[in-house]
């Protein structure tokens, strides 16, 4: 049960310790208001402590127009809120709070101390020096409404006075880092309509069983795309890993969401790999077609192994049906078009991901429609604030969905401060 406030009424009630929640009830709490927060878990900001695998990836130094087009169509939504809290915005924000920031590879940025929990600590020391009251172990289980007015929240611990609620609780992701979901209960009491939640950024389940037996075994720059109509044909670059289950890595998460979306309707989605990005099947034909002048007593094993892991070479003959002792020179033309169409388009069925258990971010949410984006305030219920990863709004790896979390909840703490 979470501890009885020591007042009896807030201007804001923040549900939430996430970035979203935290960098809400500072921006608040920064305009002279009385700010509860409220969190379920037992430590503020797990989310936080967790990305960049520890490092926090905080955002990236994309274009504004770049770095909304990674959100897919709905991504104008986020110009309010990035306009208030962009990248500089929020690098600025952290050096005042005693966190330097650095921009790896041109792009990513992280605490210059590459610790996620230095950041946490700086937002925790923030939250405490501006009076902002921290409930941890705190369950919010309903909206407060009477006479379809806003009153405040019911908690483990009791009602919560409140004029205004900010519900940035997250989606269903990781529930171990506080993704349980709650969050949707509550903007349905409010009357919103929540697009059913799905897992994204989370590693993908083939029906084919041949990539449990390459487990760990990781290819550089790959190209994978969804091969079915209207889908886009650039797909993902990037690295990816053969898991016991499947696959995982950057390239494969950050298309997860569409394949987890897909596969809801289709049951299973085709997705083809370019094992080398920009050598395509017919390209990968010409090289082998030229191994017959320029390495013909060689076998094409060997050859193959010094573009891809040996053991996936291997796996590759075995799809072919070819006899690993083959040399260039014996190769027959069928073989090597069956050769180079593995090596241009592998194709592999998805049939399901790992999970909520997992994922990352949650794809789905509160349908963007019913929330003002100028404000993030409710267009069914005044007074309450949605943010973060509870909204129908996730992007890619690489500090996209914890920049959109701090700029919502910047911006929601800040609309709620000027009421």
């Amino acid at each position: 049960m979470c501890a009885t406030c020591r007042d009896n009424e807030f201007d804001l009630a923040v549900v939430g310790a996430g970035a979203a929640g935290q960098l809400g009830a500072i921006a608040a709490a920064e305009s002279g208001k009385r700010v509860v927060l409220l969190e379920q878990m037992a430590r503020p900001g797990l989310k936080i402590l967790a990305s960049g695998g520890g490092h926090a990836n905080l955002t990236n130094m994309l274009a504004r127009a770049e770095f909304e087009e990674a959100f897919g169509r709905q991504g104008r939504f986020m110009e309010p809120a990035l306009n208030v809290m962009g990248a500089a915005d929020l690098r600025k924000f952290l050096a005042g709070l005693g966190i330097e920031t650095m921009v790896d590879d041109k792009l990513h940025v992280y605490p210059a101390s590459q610790r996620a929990s230095d950041v946490q600590t700086a937002l925790r020391d923030r939250l405490e020096q501006l009076g902002v009251q921290i409930h941890l172990n705190c369950l919010v289980s309903r909206l407060w409404i009477e006479d379809r007015t806003l009153m405040g929240v019911e908690t483990s611990g009791g009602q919560i006075k409140a004029s205004q609620v900010l519900l940035a609780c997250g989606g269903k992701s990781y529930p171990e880092l506080g993704g349980t979901g709650g969050g949707y209960a509550l903007a349905k009491q409010a009357g919103h309509s929540i697009t059913e939640p799905i897992p994204a950024m989370v590693p993908l389940v083939t029906q084919e069983p041949w990539p449990g037996q390459l487990a760990g075994v990781s290819l550089s720059h790959v190209r994978v795309w969804i091969a079915l109509p209207k889908q886009s044909k650039a797909g993902v670059t990037g690295d990816i890993l053969f898991t016991h289950r499947g696959l995982s890595g950057p390239a494969i998460i950050n298309i997860s969401g569409a394949v987890s979306q897909l596969r809801q309707r289709l049951g299973r989605v085709p997705i083809r790999i370019e094992l080398i990005a920009g050598t395509d099947s017919p390209a990968w034909e010409r090289e082998i077609e030229s191994w017959r002048t320029s390495s013909g007593k060689r076998m094409v094993l060997g050859l193959v192994r010094e573009k891809i892991p040996a053991s996936l070479a291997r796996e590759l003959f075995r799809l072919a049906g070819l006899d690993e002792q083959i040399t260039a020179a014996q190769l027959p033309t069928v073989a090597r078009k069956t050769l180079a169409g593995l090596l241009g388009h592998l194709e592999l069925t998805v049939t399901g991901t790992d999970g909520f258990k997992i994922a990352f971010v949650t794809r789905g949410g509160v349908k963007l429609k019913e929330v003002d984006p100028k404000t993030l305030q409710s267009r069914s219920m005044p007074g309450l604030y949605l943010a973060g990863e509870l909204l129908d709004l996730d992007g890619p790896t690489g500090g996209f969905n914890l920049q959109w979390a701090f700029a919502s909840g910047w911006l929601a703490g800040k609309t709620a401060g000027s009421r």
